[in-house]
């Protein structure tokens, strides 16, 4: 089975699919690994080192794709202005992809997966279940995302993190308030505490206290039925309207206490819910900074603007696109891990083998036999069609 991984040319992104060491343990396994020239440079992995481990180095990218049975990707299929060509219409009909999808923020590209016949996997929505715990790339992506966001409001802010007895007197230690205690919250909160920082955290799932409590931070209890918080997998839900009311008087009350304001509240499939309103950002201290980690979809932020630092009244927002992109080569490392594991999922024996009738696998798929097989991206791509 031939395996492609090409470069990554979505603006931005530096990880690549596969890393050499990943690579090397698959060609082992029966898998023929073919890497596009400079696809893993700009996260620290030089050609010479994939060659080493069995892959080959091909320089034309419509060769590459042209003759894969399966391409691994971070990225979606996305039309390379480099030959003029969408990716998904170099590749033959009856081949596969791997990549983090985003199906309902890019339907045009599902729908042409579907016309080309291309069986797709999105790693974003691998099931959460213990036997699918090394396919998570969410939260391993969550996790350098988490990490980062720290230092970008580290850097950002004027403050020292933990407290210092200097002989010009006691400088007491930031308060950082941690909005969402997921992968990406709870890391920031360990970070956050390692530097030497007060932190708290709110987050509306009541699994979470226990978690926040554990790194060393205070919980920001809103005091309010919470078991409608949470859906299945663990995701936090769309919240009711009183709901929302509350958190955000609560989260105002804590913002303009805080040095450091770090979000990570996002909802799958929806908008971000917008928790810090201008109103709040204003009557925030002077040289506060918020760290946005929702941007990509919209913001916790009213003020946040996506991919971008803005200042208002003193408060600077920082609203980072692809955050785990930055941390390229570390990111990269785990995304392989995830990425590897579900290709042998996928292809025992380095064989593809579609089994609609295994949890993980029809919990990824996207598209197969030239249909959108899954049901809330053919929902939505139905909705569009009808309106």
């Amino acid at each position: 089975m031939r395996v492609a991984v090409p470069k990554e040319t979505t603006a931005g992104e530096r990880r690549v699919a596969l890393i050499p060491d990943t690579v090397g343990r698959l060609v082992k396994a029966g898998f023929q690994v073919v890497v596009e020239a400079g696809a893993g440079e700009r996260a620290g992995f030089p050609d010479p080192a994939y060659a080493e481990v069995g892959a080959t180095v091909e320089a034309d990218p419509e060769a590459l794709f042209g003759a894969a049975d399966l391409v691994v990707k971070v990225q979606r299929l996305v039309r390379r202005d480099d030959i003029g060509c969408h990716e998904a219409e170099m590749m033959r009909s009856g081949t596969a992809v791997i990549s983090f999808l985003h199906p309902y923020a890019a339907p045009d590209t599902v729908k042409l997966m579907a016309e080309r016949d291309l069986a797709s996997f999105a790693m974003e929505l691998v099931p959460r279940i213990t036997r699918a715990q090394k396919m998570d790339a969410l939260s391993s992506q969550s996790t350098v995302a988490g990490y980062k966001a720290v230092l970008l409001a580290a850097n950002a802010s004027g403050k020292f993190f933990p407290m210092l007895m200097t002989a010009a007197g006691t400088i007491p230690p930031a308060r950082v308030l941690v909005i969402g205690a997921g992968v990406a919250g709870l890391q920031a909160i360990a970070t956050a505490r390692r530097l030497g920082a007060v932190v708290e955290a709110f987050d509306v799932r009541p699994a979470a206290k226990e978690q926040v409590q554990s790194l060393g931070a205070a919980f920001v209890d809103l005091d309010l039925p919470t078991q409608d918080a949470q859906d299945a997998g663990g995701y936090a839900k769309e919240l009711a309207a009183d709901h929302i009311r509350r958190e955000k008087e609560l989260l105002h009350e804590r913002c303009v206490k805080a040095d450091i304001v770090i979000t990570t509240a996002l909802v799958p499939g929806k908008r971000a819910p917008v928790l810090i309103p201008a109103a709040t950002v204003a009557a925030m201290r002077f040289g506060s900074v918020i760290v946005d980690l929702a941007g990509e979809m919209g913001g916790n932020c009213e003020l946040s603007a996506p991919g971008q630092t803005v200042v208002h009244n003193g408060v600077t927002i920082i609203a980072p696109l692809n955050l785990s992109s930055d941390m390229a080569y570390h990111a990269s490392t785990m995304y392989s891990k995830n990425i590897s594991t579900l290709l042998e999922h996928l292809a025992p024996q380095a064989a593809l083998k579609i089994d609609l009738q295994d949890e993980i696998t029809r919990g990824a798929c996207v598209t197969h036999e030239g249909q959108v097989v899954h049901e809330a991206t053919r929902a939505l791509l139905n909705h569009e069609v009808s309106v």
